[in-house]
């Protein structure tokens, strides 16, 4: 069967379908569409055609593009039309998740599977409300227990829903911690031996070389504290111990 035969079968089963499509899913549909036929489609086949048809809805023409996200193909909004669409969908499109639960799905995403005292040991904070919100939105699964622990706890997991959200195919392509971090400038702190005492540094040197008058320290052109010499040296300046 020619790509072009397949391409409109392909379209209409991922704009007819409820869930993401794997290109699996749509060997397996379009084969048994055509079952009489003994030539069978293959995965290559399919691939190929996907690929055309992302680069077809990649036009500036059309608003929505064929984008892999939840684990499979979907017909997406582009970003441009987030706005307009969000008029229909009212509060249920535009409603956002609280920092508490964003921050236990975080943990959940990158430490999964995860027990909920784990998940309080790390926030510092009790988050029976956020999980339960979480398995609510189906952002979240229990995925088992853990066997190991007393009691043998649940444990969680992200859900299909979860990458399907934030429009990721795995966990594996959430961003890397130290590539968030890596935008973080963190600048060195300066720190002056007048940080550690409440006296004039000068009078601390003073107090360590001569237990006289403090106007025999200078500074000397390199930025050196120095204590003049005697006059009966020759007048030398000699710099003091390193502090």
């Amino acid at each position: 069967m020619e790509l072009s035969q397949i391409i409109p079968h392909i379209e209409v089963l991922v704009f007819a379908s409820e869930k993401p499509l794997t290109s699996l899913d749509i060997v397996e549909l379009i084969n048994n569409t055509f079952g009489f036929l003994e030539e069978r489609i293959t995965l290559d086949q399919v691939e190929s055609a996907i690929q055309g048809i992302r680069e077809k809805y990649d036009s500036e023409f059309y608003p929505f593009e064929v984008r892999e996200s939840g684990g499979g193909w979907q017909f997406l909004t582009k970003k441009d039309y987030h706005k307009t669409i969000a008029q229909l969908n009212g509060d249920k499109f535009l409603k956002r998740l609280s920092n508490a639960a964003l921050e236990t799905l975080a943990i959940i995403a990158y430490k999964q599977p995860i027990t909920k005292g784990e998940i309080e040991a790390i926030r510092g904070v009790n988050s029976d409300y956020s999980i339960q919100k979480l398995l609510e939105k189906e952002l979240i699964l229990i995925s088992g227990r853990n066997e190991h622990l007393p009691g043998k706890p649940l444990v969680y997991s992200t859900s299909k829903n979860f990458m399907d959200y934030f429009g990721i195919n795995s966990p594996e392509d959430l961003p890397k911690i130290r590539e968030v971090l890596a935008d973080q400038v963190v600048e060195a702190t300066i720190i002056k031996p007048e940080d550690f005492t409440d006296k004039p540094i000068a009078e601390e040197v003073a107090e360590e070389h001569q237990e006289g008058d403090v106007s025999e320290l200078t500074v000397n052109v390199d930025g050196e504290l120095i204590v003049r010499a005697d006059e009966e040296e020759g007048g030398e300046e000699k710099p003091s111990e390193e502090l």
